[in-house]
């Protein structure tokens, strides 16, 4: 279920606030818990119950293993096993038919693809999953309560798409009495939040993303000028997505009492590539860094293994966000763009003006966003190609502005947008820095009203996934 549709708008959200408050409210505690894993459930299994088996299974094992990690001798064994249950199930389903197919290229064999289609949020409730099982392993994470366990990786706000949170961050406040009542001081800024979240994917990233869409899907017909907006078009399209995405999960949980660690900071704002991944999936960077950068021996041992270490962060990372060599050269590209920033750190940060950093970064973010939105490495260089060209004759091709709000327009219109979205991008409060400083008013409330009737209006015409869910 997406939370872009109407069935989660107006049927899933109030009748799952509304039965875990008033179970509560009855001092009903573990039904309201087995109740939001319900409609956990229901949100999840909502398209494609097929694979409500897969994510119930993998609950189970990982607090059974968790279990015998801290009730039985064989901590190693059990270990072992929850990191062979956890990467194996994700490598058969999101991995085999790519290692396969390369082995067929290879060796010029004939073996057969499963084409399995990818259970959702596979890789954001596998890797907080792992979290948990390697922090008990450590003997840094008590044994939960499983429904309380459940509940953790089942919370809709953050099940499919992430924050990817950490164990000690949720599940405290899931026991907290005080919680556990409805909230309306927390439940006006999480309005607003899914507001905003909501206007950000409906209004500005699924209109920007039909013209990057069409450039994308035939990058040979492109000239330089269609290949430049196609490339800015996706640039803001999966900020506005994610940042809406991320607006909405935060929104969501608010409005049931729990605050989510943050997983978006304005990340088009940064002036080094290592700022960006500060701001950019922020509990992805989190989880990286602390479960394969400082096992690796993060920057202790010597100048040569940190950026090693370094590659292979990125490496990995690009190869979590998709089965395909396109993410594994742009995992590839930041890490080497990561590392030379960090052999020239005081050149960017002393003797280069802030306004050239910020060009060089955006520049390389935008670059690096080709490989990673293009179908292969052939339609990339195609891509590149045109960039590179220098092809204006003729202007932005009409039709690839020629859709959405922008059918009919002057293709200045879609140029305005595009400046419009950086400037507000770099320059406009987030949601975040919003919510810090909230206080209930008439005109946010207004606002948020506006902005939820316009958003749902933009829906009528069909319904769009976020991009993230992709992975």
């Amino acid at each position: 279920m997406l939370f872009n549709s109407y069935i989660f708008i107006f049927v899933l959200l109030p009748v799952s606030l509304a039965g875990y408050f008033l179970l509560n409210r009855a001092k009903f505690s573990r039904p309201a818990m087995a109740w939001l894993c319900l409609m956990s459930l229901v949100f999840y299994g909502w398209v494609t119950p097929l694979y409500l088996p897969v994510i119930c299974v993998s609950i189970a094992a990982n607090y059974a293993l968790a279990s015998a990690m801290t009730l039985t001798k064989h901590k190693k064994a059990a270990f072992a096993a929850a990191l062979a249950v956890n990467l194996g199930v994700l490598f058969f389903y999101k991995y085999y038919d790519f290692f396969i197919g390369n082995v067929n290229r290879v060796l010029k064999t004939d073996l057969v693809l499963l084409r399995l289609l990818l259970p959702l949020g596979i890789s954001f409730f596998t890797f907080q999953q792992l979290s948990y099982v390697i922090d008990v392993y450590k003997g840094s994470a008590p044994r939960y309560k499983f429904l309380d366990y459940a509940a953790f990786i089942l919370f809709f706000p953050q099940l499919v798409a992430g924050p990817i949170c950490l164990h000690s961050e949720i599940i405290p406040q899931f026991e907290d009495a005080k919680l556990k009542r409805f909230n309306f001081a927390n439940f006006a800024p999480g309005l607003l939040a899914f507001a905003l979240g909501l206007a950000k994917k409906t209004l500005i990233a699924d209109q920007l993303g039909a013209i990057a869409n069409l450039g994308f899907a035939a990058p040979d017909a492109l000239n330089t000028a269609g290949a430049l907006v196609s490339m800015f078009c996706y640039t803001l399209q999966i900020y506005f997505d994610f940042s809406g995405y991320s607006d909405m999960a935060t929104g969501i949980s608010l409005m049931f009492n729990i605050r989510q660690p943050q997983n978006f900071d304005s990340p088009y704002r940064s002036l080094t590539i290592l700022e960006f991944w500060k701001r950019w999936h922020m509990t992805l960077t989190r989880f990286f860094t602390a479960y394969v950068y400082f096992p690796l021996g993060g920057s202790r041992k010597g100048t040569l293994r940190t950026y090693l270490n370094v590659m292979a962060v990125f490496v990995i990372s690009g190869f979590w966000h998709g089965a395909g060599w396109t993410f594994i050269l742009w995992g590839f590209l930041h890490g080497i763009f990561s590392v030379v920033t960090r052999i020239f750190r005081k050149t960017f940060e002393e003797r280069i003006h802030p306004a050239f950093n910020w060009l060089l970064t955006f520049g390389f973010v935008n670059a690096a966003w080709v490989l990673f939105r293009s179908e292969s490495l052939q339609s990339a260089l195609t891509f590149f190609r045109r960039l590179s060209a220098l092809d204006f004759a003729g202007g932005i091709p009409d039709a690839l502005t020629d859709v959405g709000v922008f059918a009919g327009q002057p293709q200045i219109v879609v140029l305005i947008a595009i400046a419009l979205c950086v400037f507000a991008s770099v320059q406009l409060k987030n949601t975040n820095e919003r919510l810090a400083n909230f206080r209930p008013k008439v005109s946010a409330a207004i606002s948020a009203v506006i902005l939820l009737v316009l958003s749902v209006l933009s829906i009528s015409g069909g319904v769009s996934t976020f991009l993230y869910w992709n992975f």
